[in-house]
C-alpha cells in the first residue's frame, strides 16, 4: 500500500508581522477605563482586540463632525431656564419670596467663593 502524501506547512520563525509602519504609544489604563473599552467592545458584537477597539474609538472621535467645546450661549440659556424651573419645584413653599429668590439665584450662580472660576462663563473684563 501507497504511503499518503502529508503537506505540513513551516511555522514562521520570528516576530509577528505588524500591522504597518507608524509610530508605537504605549498607554496605562486603569480599571474603569478597560471595563467600559471591555464594554463597548462587546456592545460592538464582533470580535476585536482592545487595541483594535482603542483605534476606532479614537478614529470615531476625531471624525466627529462637530467639534466638542463650549455650549453655545443659546443651549446655555436654555440649560439654565431647565434648572430654573427644576429649582422652582424644589423650592420650599412656605418661604418668603425674597429668601426663594436669593437661593434660586445662588444655586443659578453658584456660590461666590466660586463664581470667578467656573469655566462655563466669559471673563468680565
Amino acid at each position: 500500500m501507497k504511503r499518503s502524501i502529508r503537506v505540513t506547512t513551516k511555522k514562521k520563525r520570528g516576530r509577528p508581522t505588524t500591522t504597518g509602519k507608524g509610530i508605537q504609544v504605549g498607554e496605562r489604563w486603569h480599571p474603569p477605563e478597560l471595563k467600559a473599552i471591555d464594554q463597548w467592545i462587546a456592545a460592538q458584537g464582533e470580535e476585536m482586540t482592545r487595541a483594535h477597539a482603542i483605534r476606532r474609538l479614537v478614529e470615531m472621535s476625531l471624525n466627529r463632525s462637530k467639534p466638542v467645546g463650549r455650549p453655545s450661549a443659546k443651549s446655555a440659556e436654555r440649560a439654565k431656564q431647565l434648572a430654573a424651573k427644576a429649582i422652582e419645584g424644589l423650592v420650599d413653599p412656605t418661604a418668603p419670596a425674597e429668601e426663594k429668590a436669593f437661593r434660586k439665584t445662588r444655586l443659578l450662580e453658584g456660590p461666590p467663593p466660586f463664581r470667578d472660576v467656573r469655566v462655563d462663563r466669559e471673563k468680565k473684563s
